[in-house]
């Protein structure tokens, strides 16, 4: 049977959440005291040639100081939640939000500037649901519950409100669902033989 991620991969992924957090609040810094918020103009520009790249640096941008301190603290907990099954895992969940979520906000959001870690969070959100939803096993339900408890709020993110990213959390929350079951895809089957359950197939879902 699969065996639970090792202790190294957990702190990397920890270490990691840790690291993105000191990049935001060093970005904002910079260009609030440097370059006078320039860089928060390279957002996600819907439909725009010039504003395809922002798919990569909206996440890392915020408007101001209370914007990034409201997603810090969400960011720190989702991000955590979804670290204690490893680093791959971590990675491949960032990933896939940042671009379907940022793709499809590219492809569909209304027209503005999109900036902000709010995609990644709800991407979190969405892949710690949908891995309690797919693979239905203690792991993937204890963080689930964890989040469901902390900031089942979240869903009012994706009720259209003048000046906030809506469809930035709703394409984030979907890029993290999709990721989600995908990786329970990839999870082991057993089946029964005469010497008990024996894996059929599959990746260890617990380092992803």
């Amino acid at each position: 049977m699969a065996s639970p991620p090792e202790k190294g991969t957990v702190g990397i992924a920890i270490r990691w959440i840790a690291g993105a957090i000191a990049a935001f609040w060093l970005i904002e810094l910079v260009d609030s005291f440097v370059l006078s918020d320039r860089l928060q103009r390279g957002g996600i520009h819907p439909r725009s040639a010039d504003g395809v790249d922002g798919i990569l640096w909206a996440p890392l941008l915020h408007s101001d100081w209370r914007h990034l301190v409201s997603n810090t603290f969400p960011f720190a907990v989702l991000g955590g939640l979804v670290a204690v099954r490893g680093i791959r895992r971590l990675a491949v969940v960032t990933a896939a939000t940042v671009l379907v979520g940022g793709g499809l906000t590219w492809l569909l959001g209304s027209s503005g500037n999109h900036i902000g870690a709010s995609g990644l969070i709800f991407g979190y959100f969405g892949a710690l649901l949908g891995a309690a939803i797919f693979e239905r096993r203690p792991l993937a339900i204890a963080p689930a519950l964890v989040a469901l408890l902390l900031y089942s709020g979240l869903v009012a993110g994706f009720v259209p409100t003048a000046g906030v990213s809506w469809e930035g959390h709703l394409f984030g929350f979907l890029g993290g669902l999709l990721c989600a079951r995908w990786l329970a895809d990839r999870t082991p089957r057993f089946e029964w033989q005469a010497e008990g359950w024996t894996e059929s197939g599959g990746i260890d879902p617990y380092e992803y």
